[in-house]
């Protein structure tokens, strides 16, 4: 599933392309693509049709664009494939294209908007603006403190200048789950899936398995500067990609993958120790560690 680092490259590439355009033709080919919106295709097309776009906006793998003079946003989450494309107007047909959105730009004249995904995870909305519950703007892409309603409960990501470390470490405190569960529960913290909960918890020495409530503060302080640290060179090096279902709005692929030091490197010298990467199921997904750097 696309992490913090490929959905907002994501947000970054839509922003320009999108910010002030008008939606003048919208064509579902898939319902299943609208699996978070509570109407019909038919009222999702009108509805979206003649609207305005405001910004490009993210919070952790959520992705919205507010529309101009409304209470509402157009709500992307891609899923395990999703894909969110910008084409030339009237381009062919993208494999697995399941909405295409049409649109007329002040300055760079008309595109298409594709949001394609090969196995159909993911989903486009239309949901009500909600008022941030810390007030504090909704995330990036936007000063505007409001976010859809499906969002609100979702916690803010390490890089958002709005997420409070002192909150973060009291909630740690708090939690007797493994501290790799912790990482990925997005009501504590958001944008963070299994390939940057194993390359932090690699970089901070800590098992995945040590309960959350006995990481002592100046560790989970460390924790939290590996974790932001990760996703930053993440995001320079625009995103991990493995196959062709992760790219950006251009289609292209990001290459963290080559920097990665656990995630997928089951049986490979540990590049600080040289001890061997083991893999241990977790959950329907799988931990990458270092068993002699990351000691429970």
């Amino acid at each position: 599933m696309p992490e913090l680092p490929e959905v907002e490259v994501v947000r970054s590439g839509l922003e320009p392309a999108l910010t002030g355009a008008s939606i003048i033709a919208v064509e579902v080919l898939d319902a299943r693509a609208l699996t978070r919106h509570p109407g019909t295709a038919v009222d999702f097309e009108a509805a979206l049709t003649g609207s305005v776009m405001d910004a490009v906006v993210r919070r952790g793998k959520f992705l919205w664009v507010p529309l101009r003079a409304r209470n509402d946003a157009l709500l992307t989450h891609l899923g395990m494939s999703g894909q969110m494309l910008l084409r030339a107007s009237g381009a062919p047909r993208e494999r697995h294209e399941r909405v295409r959105i049409a649109v007329s730009h002040p300055r760079h004249g008309n595109l298409d908007v594709v949001f394609a995904d090969q196995r159909t995870f993911g989903s486009l909305a239309i949901d009500t603006l909600v008022d941030t519950l810390d007030s504090a703007a909704a995330g990036s892409g936007s000063g505007r403190a409001s976010v859809p309603s499906q969002v609100a409960h979702i916690a803010r990501d390490p890089l958002d200048p709005a997420f409070s470390d002192a909150d973060f470490r009291l909630l740690l405190k708090k939690k007797s789950s493994g501290i790799k569960r912790v990482l990925l529960d997005q009501t504590v913290v958001s944008g963070i899936g299994n390939i940057y909960a194993d390359e932090s918890l690699w970089a901070a020495r800590i098992h995945p398995e040590t309960l959350a409530k006995d990481i002592p503060s100046p560790k989970a302080t460390e924790l939290l500067q590996e974790v932001r640290f990760v996703l930053q060179k993440a995001l320079a090096e625009g995103g991990t990609s493995f196959d062709a279902q992760y790219v950006n709005v251009n289609g292209q692929a990001g290459y963290f993958a080559h920097s990665l030091n656990a995630y997928g490197r089951t049986g490979d010298a540990c590049p600080r120790c040289g001890h061997p990467i083991i893999r241990l199921a977790f959950a329907n997904r799988s931990s990458h560690f270092c068993a002699h750097c990351q000691q429970r």
